[in-house]
């Protein structure tokens, strides 16, 4: 992102000129968010480099006035016969204390970029303000299933049937991975398949198969870098930097990378299943025993460039093609918009979608769809004009698992389980697993 980059008229974003002019309000949303300003501002803030940098442009025009002045006068002078040594020496002086500016000047507005890629995007004024205990339900779809046995959880059910594996995985990777064996791997597969149907045919994504390694640059884009390098899992080779994505957010929201959009581009909604990796730094003794929270998972993404005066509606759609997969499940749910302090990095507006796991008497996080508004888009220069000719604005990005796909797996083993272990096969998902309706005890359907 550029600090100072242009503004679109009747937008509020983060840019160099809205944080250094809106101090008080900068700092109260570091403070819903439950970040501390003085961390966050610790070794330096915006709102002093941003004088200097004033202060040395300011000096530096001076300069460079006078050197002009100066160079008429010694051209003057030199026609005249007259003396210019006095002239040249103080220009030298001048010239010197420019090229010392200019530096310092370059040193001072990459601090203020690095600054302004840790700072956080603006919640919008309708989100509550506070910790996740201020999160809001906005309703509850389906009932939970009552049981005439004690519901097990999905690890129980799992290595009961032989479909899940942690300790032959544990022995190939190490911690937080898990390999599924037959029908589990089959109903995983049969998931995907009918997460990318629905969103294809019926919802009217356009399917994209994206790289799973990307650029450094791609991830401060999305917001994932500088801020979050140690949740990424890094490599590359001797010419270049790559990291494993983290969620398919990051190649689909830079598709667009660079560009200018015409008004009948608009929107994009692209859907993607690929693997995601994610190092969970900061998550131990989080989930560590099953499927909600590994190193490498599966999920089904949809992502979304907006005009921005579109981007509520499409973020309320895009609620609604999430939920459409747990309705055809008849899986119980329900959505909860977040408070201040428990929403993403980018986001201004997040909706979490839970589902209902038996087995942990709770509902759980099985998707997270954000409105990012500009936020994104300043970061990746993805750009749009609202009608032909006109001036190029920036885009909505906006964000969400459609859905995470081994989640969606631990709901069905839960909710579907039976009393002699087996597990039911939802009927939207018979078709794709060839008929079978039960995934029996020996771990052969």
């Amino acid at each position: 992102m550029r600090p100072g980059g242009l503004t679109p008229e009747g937008t509020t974003v983060l840019d160099l000129r809205y944080v250094a002019e809106n101090k008080d309000a900068i700092l109260t949303m570091l403070k819903d968010r439950g970040d501390d300003p003085g961390k966050v501002f610790a070794e330096a803030d915006p709102w002093s480099l941003d004088i200097r940098r004033r202060e040395i442009i300011q000096r530096v025009e001076g300069l460079r006035h006078r050197q002009r002045l100066a160079g008429e006068e010694i051209a003057r002078r030199g026609k005249a016969k007259e003396d210019t040594s006095g002239l040249k020496a103080e220009m030298k002086t001048v010239s010197d204390e420019s090229k010392a500016l200019d530096a310092e000047l370059a040193a001072v507005e990459r601090r203020l970029n690095d600054l302004m890629l840790i700072i956080p995007n603006i919640p919008d004024a309708s989100v509550p303000r506070g910790d996740a205990s201020a999160n809001a339900v906005i309703r509850t779809v389906g009932e939970p299933r009552r049981f005439d046995f004690e519901p097990r959880s999905h690890v129980d059910i799992g290595l009961g049937l032989g479909i899940v594996d942690f300790e032959r995985a544990a022995k190939i990777s190490g911690a937080r991975f898990a390999s599924l064996w037959g029908p589990g791997a089959r109903l995983e597969r049969a998931l995907i398949q009918f997460m990318l149907d629905l969103h294809t045919k019926e919802h009217g994504y356009l399917e994209i198969v994206p790289p799973y390694l990307v650029l450094p640059e791609t991830l401060v884009g999305t917001g994932n870098l500088p801020k979050f390098e140690g949740d990424l899992f890094k490599t590359g080779t001797a010419d270049r930097e790559l990291y494993l994505i983290p969620t398919a957010e990051v190649p689909l929201t830079c598709l667009h990378r660079d560009e200018i959009l015409e008004p009948e581009d608009l929107p994009k909604k692209f859907v993607a299943f690929t693997p995601c990796f994610r190092s969970e730094a900061g998550s131990y003794g989080k989930d560590v025993r099953g499927l909600i929270r590994q190193h490498q998972f599966h999920k089904v993404e949809l992502v979304k460039v907006t005009a921005e005066d579109a981007s509520a509606h499409e973020h309320e759609a895009m609620v609604s093609d999430a939920e459409a997969v747990l309705k055809r499940l008849e899986l119980p749910y329900r959505v909860v918009l977040l408070a201040s302090g428990d929403m993403g990095f980018g986001s201004a507006r997040t909706y979490d979608i839970e589902v209902w796991l038996p087995g942990q008497n709770a509902y759980r996080e099985i998707s997270s769809l954000s409105n990012c508004r500009d936020f994104q888009a300043r970061r990746a220069q993805i750009r749009y004009r609202k009608d032909h000719g006109g001036k190029p604005r920036f885009a909505h990005t906006l964000n969400g698992s459609g859905l995470a796909v081994g989640r969606t797996m631990v709901a069905i083993l839960e909710n579907f389980q039976q009393a002699d272990g087996t597990v039911a096969i939802p009927g939207a998902l018979r078709h794709y697993m060839d008929g079978i309706d039960l995934i029996g005890r020996s771990g052969n359907a």
